[in-house]
């Protein structure tokens, strides 16, 4: 009887109960989903602002080269074995390989 009495008595606060469980699973999503995805965009943009000529970059389409010029939004590579040079977007560029992670893969 009492629970009653307590219920008639604040009857807007059964309305609340379910915001710190909402603001609970917003913070719990915040630091699963974007934080990381934060952190992974500034490393790429670090990545992309240290690029320097001679770099062997993987693009997105799987192309390999190294660096032969740099310019403000595109890099010139060169892709072996024909020495072929393309233009691309640094953009598109995703990994920077190094040659110990070349000889190991």
């Amino acid at each position: 009887m009492s629970n009653l009495a307590f219920a008639l008595a604040l009857p807007g606060l059964g309305s609340l109960t379910g915001l710190p469980l909402l603001l609970v699973m917003f913070v719990v999503m915040y630091m699963l989903l974007i934080l990381p995805n934060q952190r992974k965009q500034k490393q790429w943009n670090s990545m992309l602002s240290s690029l320097k000529m001679g770099d062997k970059v993987t693009t997105t389409g799987g192309i390999r080269g190294s660096i032969v010029s740099l310019k403000d939004d595109a890099i010139v590579i060169r892709t072996s074995p024909d020495n072929i040079k393309l233009e691309i977007v640094r953009s598109a560029i995703a990994a920077v390989t190094t040659d110990d992670t070349a000889t190991k893969a």
